[in-house]
């Protein structure tokens, strides 16, 4: 195909994925599904026959696409939010993993001629929920949930990928190299996530102060220096042999919660090119499946993903939380939106690409799963908050309220700050500010509720203020000084 063609063929098939999703959700089908469907329709056994048939190219756009959706989460995840949570999010990602690999690979050996090793992979591949599936299904539906269960969920999709991959590559460097010592393989495990915690911290703080004291000449520049920042964190940990995944999420979860003059404008190019990604991974995976060989095994794909999803998982989540105050029906549908998405998928081309012998059979009953889990779960998540009555009806949340823009023409410049404990606008009334000229704080969110203020309004911990001003410098200085 000349480069005309491939370039036309694969904006078409962005814009059928971007229409297909608009309307997916007035007929119940997650986004994600569509996305992938598209791609399956055009791929060699599809509408367009496009032949694609390469592991390794899909293995690396999926590593690129989830180091930006990580990166997105964690820019909009608040950590006011996730710190009462963390240890529960943190058990989750890890012991949780365990014994959903566990229990899978168990399940896996006796209902399939797997060896033990082989069986565990499987397990392996399909034990992190989806951090692209959780962040779009739960935030396009928009509910706001009690018992802090929506932050515990974002923080376990977004933070147990790591384990996953550990125990994905660990299983298939063991089936090719037929040797397993277990102290080499714990003390691994211990380098990767400790290295890859110690890097995230280090280098999101160092990013953070680079981000706040490099002076671009062009404003577009800054999306594209958190970029470059994101896939520096990434491959600097794994050269350091630490885990890169985790160092995305935990660098970019202490940038959201960070002091950042164009913090607003980072969130929200990431989001759309969080959505881009996805959108390129799904559709690169659904071009390299064949569907002939996904239809021998329906039957074994959908045994493994119903004991995954009714048993594997409740499994994970009831021990995980067990010395945990967290109620039953909170835990319930927890181990619900347990949705696997791209990442089990990505992961699978792993065994691919190292030549396994059952290579393809765990890739297309991985696939099973995954189908499986975004339509039945994804499809009734907000049934499921209704039904077990954890959806906070209190608070209506509104996402929306955030964007605000101005037309060139007004001159306008915007800006969001949000007062930690410490800040020096706390307790203070908005009169009181001082204020620089022409600057106005315009709305206030707290709790997730949406105020316009008023002169004697007194000012909180938490509180986002959303500023107006005639000087980008005038919002600098209300940024240093009062948030």
């Amino acid at each position: 195909m000349a480069i005309s063609h491939i370039i036309l063929v694969g904006s078409l098939l962005l814009l059928i994925s971007i229409l297909a999703g608009k309307t997916s959700y007035r007929f119940g089908v997650p986004t994600l599904i569509l996305f992938l469907a598209v791609g399956m329709l055009a791929g060699s056994e599809g509408l367009l026959k496009i032949n694609f048939d390469s592991p390794i190219i899909a293995q690396f756009i999926g590593i690129v696409a989830l180091n930006v959706i990580l990166f997105s989460g964690g820019l909009d995840t608040r950590w006011d939010a996730v710190k009462p949570i963390m240890y529960k999010g943190g058990i989750l990602a890890s012991l949780g993993v365990f014994i959903t690999a566990g229990s899978v690979g168990l399940f896996t050996y006796y209902l399939l001629d797997f060896t033990l090793i082989e069986a565990l992979l499987l397990g392996a591949i399909v034990s992190s929920t989806d951090a692209a599936a959780v962040f779009s299904i739960l935030r396009s539906n928009n509910v706001n949930l009690k018992h802090g269960i929506r932050p515990m969920l974002e923080l376990e999709s977004g933070s147990n990928d790591p384990m996953a991959y550990f125990l994905t590559t660990l299983f298939t460097g063991i089936v090719v190299a037929q040797d397993f010592d277990a102290a080499s393989s714990i003390l691994q495990l211990i380098m990767q996530i400790s290295i890859g915690a110690i890097a995230g911290f280090v280098l999101g703080k160092l990013s953070k102060s680079l981000i706040n004291r490099i002076e671009l000449d062009f404003e577009g520049l800054y999306p594209v220096l958190g970029i470059a920042l994101s896939f520096i964190i990434y491959s600097l940990t794994e050269v350091l042999y630490g885990n890169g995944f985790l160092a995305v999420y935990i660098s970019s979860v202490i940038l959201g919660n960070s002091k950042l003059i164009r913090k607003n404008s980072l969130r929200q190019f990431f989001d759309g090119f969080a959505w881009l990604m996805q959108i390129i991974l799904f559709l690169t995976l659904g071009l390299l499946v064949f569907p002939s060989h996904i239809v021998p095994n329906i039957i074994t794909g959908l045994a493994v993903a119903l004991f995954l999803i009714f048993v594997a998982r409740p499994l994970s989540v009831f021990i995980s939380l067990m010395f945990f105050k967290v109620p039953f029906k909170s835990k319930v549908f927890i181990s619900w939106v347990g949705l696997r998405g791209a990442v089990p998928i990505v992961f699978a081309t792993f065994p691919i690409v190292a030549g396994l012998e059952k290579a393809e059979l765990i890739f297309n009953i991985v696939f099973i799963v995954t189908l499986v889990s975004i339509m039945l779960q994804g499809t009734t998540i907000v049934k499921m908050a209704k039904w077990l009555s954890v959806e906070d009806t209190s608070v209506k949340m509104l996402k929306k309220a955030r964007a605000f823009e101005f037309s060139d023409e007004s001159k306008t410049e915007s800006a969001e700050v949000i007062l930690k404990k410490n800040s020096p606008g706390v307790g203070q009334k908005l009169y009181e500010l001082k204020l620089p000229k022409n600057t106005l704080v315009v709305m206030i969110i707290r709790n997730d509720n949406y105020f316009v203020p008023e002169g004697s309004t007194q000012l909180e911990a938490n509180d986002t203020l959303q500023l107006i001003s005639a000087k980008k410098e005038d919002l600098d200085w209300v940024v240093e000084n009062i948030g």
